[in-house]
């Protein structure tokens, strides 16, 4: 019960804060993109593009790595051996952070110019070569506050970024950057280059804290070796081809689409509304999900690690059942108010046609992020790493053929078919390796009624109320509570959420649940057969 409950603060600080923080995120990205324009954003996709290659190989692996190993070796030591588990992790991180640093500082000018073609992106690429060694070093500490469950202080250090990221770049975009496109592109990656660095220290002093949790026990010398690189290189060599080949395809969408006829500018511009201003509005509700889907990795290698299946399928359970209840809600508010989101956040009817085309992907977005927690937990992450190099590989093909026929729908296209490809076959290796078996109809067609439902009483409540010209961010908020409220009246009127689940939650948080758990008539039910016929 109290790991349990453990796990459930744990997931609901992190979802608040990076709900928060993605809040102020997506409004910190429209007053940008007011400012800098959707060419700059276009401009600071491509360079991103690169960029997440370079975090990536800074990264290699190591965060995955971190929490299975603190997660297995606190299981079996009860924190004898953490000192040894954090200087081989360091280790590794600090190797391959100095390793992404010197290579991305070398190559600044020929990525810049040759492969981006475009020589405003090199004093960018070289600035941000010196944030890749605290980027590799923090994900350990990152790491290790998760499999410890110190979920408050991976909190506190996400607040802390982005309360400096938002008040430097806002400083330098006003009062130092010169107004050219970029001018615009430093100063937002120089702001995000100081977060990242006042990250790292902040990250270490909460380390040094933290230990005071162990001070009792000691340090074991003498005990099997601990190969963080057995763990993190199967995945960050995945890793280097996927975010390769991702790299590959964001550097062809601007080219295909002059290709198809649509001059650099333009070609950015659309690139920046799809990239850099659509997608965010679409990824703003995974904020809620991820934190719950990145606490699973430790509670699901833990129970991996003793060989308990009924858990493992009790957990899969309850973890699809949250992702798509969730994500259907939020794909019809995505869909349907996708007109007034586009209006009232960017006053952009192309973000606002890029959000309603995109929308009906997020139950299969999110459904397959709690699949590759799931997995990883699991100890498949290579293989969820092969798929999303294949995913990578798919892209990059369709990209190249369609891009320069179809312009910006030929990248629509490709999301589509590599987002549902990569979730298909994750999905599948999972009912396979855990014995979780879904049900349909509980699971997926009543939340979608539920969701149509909800959204169309909606619209008939406000359609007299408020007229277009009166529509302002006010209203949309209300209108989103609105259907909010619907929705999850509609779940529990047709039992798709059922009044036992949220008496279980509502047991699980205050500490009152029974061993044993309910079905929805009050009947006991083993605890191992909840889900896993479900």
């Amino acid at each position: 019960m109290k790991t349990k409950q453990q796990y459930f603060y744990n997931a609901l600080l992190l979802t608040v804060v990076t709900l928060l923080m993605r809040t102020v995120s997506v409004g910190f990205n429209v007053y940008v993109s007011g400012k800098v324009g959707a060419e700059a954003m276009g401009l600071l996709s491509l360079v991103s593009g690169v960029y997440n290659f370079a975090v990536t190989l800074a990264t290699s692996g190591i965060h995955l790595a971190t929490v299975r190993t603190f997660a297995e070796r606190l299981k079996l030591s009860g924190g004898a051996e953490n000192k040894k588990c954090l200087r081989a992790c360091l280790s590794y991180a600090a190797f391959f952070g100095s390793v992404a640093s010197i290579l991305l500082f070398a190559l600044a000018r020929p990525i810049g110019i040759y492969a981006l073609k475009d020589a405003r992106t090199v004093r960018a690429l070289t600035m941000l070569a010196f944030t890749l060694f605290p980027i590799a070093v923090s994900a350990v500490f990152n790491g290790y506050f998760t499999a410890v469950r110190r979920a408050y202080k991976n909190a506190l250090a996400q607040v802390t970024e982005q309360a400096v990221k938002i008040t430097f770049t806002g400083y330098l975009l006003v009062l130092v950057a010169p107004k050219t496109t970029e001018g615009s592109i430093l100063a937002i990656l120089m702001g995000g280059a100081v977060s990242e660095t006042l990250t790292f220290v902040l990250n270490l002093v909460l380390y040094m804290l933290d230990k005071r949790h162990f001070k009792g026990i000691k340090q074991r010398k003498n005990t099997s070796k601990i190969n963080v690189a057995a763990i993190a290189l199967p995945v960050a060599i995945s890793a280097y081809m996927r975010s390769g080949l991702l790299t590959i395809e964001h550097i062809l969408i601007p080219r295909g689409l002059q290709t198809y006829g649509t001059g650099n500018s333009a070609a950015l511009a659309a690139y920046g509304a799809l990239q850099g201003m659509a997608l965010p509005v679409i990824l703003y509700p995974a904020a809620i999900l991820s934190s719950f889907s990145a606490l699973l990795i430790p509670e699901i290698t833990e129970q991996n690690a003793i060989g308990n299946k009924r858990e493992i399928r009790y957990v899969a359970g309850r973890a699809y059942q949250a992702a798509l209840l969730f994500s259907i809600g939020a794909a019809a508010v995505m869909l349907f108010l996708s007109g007034e989101l586009g209006e009232v956040l960017y006053n952009s009817s192309e973000v606002a046609h890029f959000i309603k085309l995109l929308a009906p992907l997020i139950p299969i977005m999110y459904i397959d992020t709690a699949t590759d927690a799931l997995l990883k937990g699991l100890g498949e992450q290579v293989y969820s790493m092969n798929i999303n190099i294949i995913d990578a590989l798919i892209s990059v093909i369709l990209v190249w053929i369609l891009v320069p026929h179809m312009g910006i729908n030929g990248y629509l296209v490709t999301i589509y078919v590599t987002e549902i490809f990569n979730a298909a076959f994750s999905i599948c290796r999972l009912l396979k390796v855990s014995g979780y078996r879904p049900k349909i109809v509980s699971l997926f067609v009543r939340p979608l009624f539920a969701a149509i439902g909800s959204t169309a009483i909606a619209n008939l409540l406000l359609r007299f109320t408020f007229t277009h010209a009166s529509y302002t961010a006010a209203t949309l908020v209300l209108h989103i509570v609105l259907v909010t409220v619907l929705y999850l009246a509609l779940l529990l009127l047709t039992h798709t959420l059922p009044a036992s689940d949220v008496k279980w939650l509502c047991a699980t948080l205050f500490g009152t649940r029974k061993k044993q758990h309910l079905r929805p008539n009050g009947q006991a039910k083993p605890y191992d057969d909840v889900f896993a016929s479900s």
